[in-house]
């Protein structure tokens, strides 16, 4: 009996101590495991040929909310004018008869990029304040200026601008005929001169080469490769088209010059009755602006 507890004790201890060593054999193993992550998959470069340009001209700060929303709907008038006035001469080429009457015999292409650069050319750096920061706008006449020197992409527009401009939905009213009414009855018709001051709209070369309406047309006979760069002409044009294909379709508002009107109308026979005809409705004054070469031009 004694041996049998004996073994049993034994069988027991001997037990114990196996796995007394096979759990200290299985503390002290370590597994290490290393996971490498493999490198994050750059992001491709995305290119983007349009990053960074500016689409509608930039307004200034200097500019109130009155201001600013004049002038805004003003700058909207000029692309209008300059939207339609490209897509006419898409349409009709050099055969429309406004086209042979502004621009002669020039091609169409220069005539189509000078209106597209305002619809769509590049904004950035421009600006239209309201600060009056060369202190010009106190001279009678003058709605605006183009700064020239002293900040070649920049414009600035005088209070007289926002009191007397009309809106293009005018066209055509307040008596104007394009013949014998001012360029800048109208804010979209002005804007348009004013931009194509700017270099990087006008490139120094869409200026002054011709003034009155019968000096514009005379430089299309004379001139054709000016008359296609003269900002007058372009602006004639513009308001012509416009007039005849969207504010009076097929009719329009051209109207004659007192010249034209005298050449072409023989004196009336004497009548019991006669009718005063309605008079062109003009703007206030002068408009005068200073150019780059200290040239100051009044229309």
């Amino acid at each position: 009996m004694r041996t049998n507890v004996f073994l049993s004790s034994l069988a027991l201890s001997s037990s114990l101590t196996e796995a007394a060593k096979l759990r200290g054999r299985q503390d002290v193993v370590t597994v290490t495991h290393t996971v490498i992550e493999a490198p994050a998959t750059p992001t491709p470069y995305a290119y983007d040929w349009a990053a960074g340009a500016t689409k509608d001209v930039p307004i200034h700060n200097s500019c109130n909310a009155t201001e600013r929303a004049l002038l805004r709907r003003g700058l909207s008038d000029a692309i209008k004018l300059a939207e339609h006035a490209k897509d006419h001469v898409l349409r009709f080429g050099n055969s429309s008869e406004f086209y042979a009457k502004y621009f002669g015999s020039a091609p169409t292409a220069e005539v189509i990029g000078w209106y597209d650069k305002i619809v769509n050319g590049d904004k950035s750096g421009i600006w239209f304040r309201c600060d009056d920061i060369d202190g010009n706008c106190h001279q009678d006449g003058w709605g605006g200026h183009w700064r020239g020197e002293n900040a070649t992409q920049e414009t600035v527009i005088c209070p007289l601008s926002y009191t007397t401009r009309q809106p293009i939905e005018g066209l055509c009213g307040f008596g104007y005929q394009v013949a014998t009414g001012e360029l800048n009855f109208y804010f979209g018709s002005d804007l348009i001169h004013r931009l194509l001051h700017i270099p990087s709209i006008g490139e120094g070369v869409a200026e002054h080469y011709a003034d009155s309406y019968a000096d514009c047309l005379e430089l299309a006979v004379s001139d054709p490769e000016l008359a296609v760069r003269n900002s007058h002409t372009l602006q004639y044009f513009a308001l012509d088209v416009y007039a005849y294909d969207i504010a009076l379709p097929g009719e329009g508002c051209t109207g004659r010059t007192p010249e034209e009107a005298s050449d072409e109308d023989s004196s009336p026979e004497p009548t019991a009755t006669t009718e005063t005809a309605p008079s062109t409705t003009q703007t206030g004054g002068t408009e005068c602006h200073t150019h780059a070469d200290g040239e100051e031009h009044c229309v």
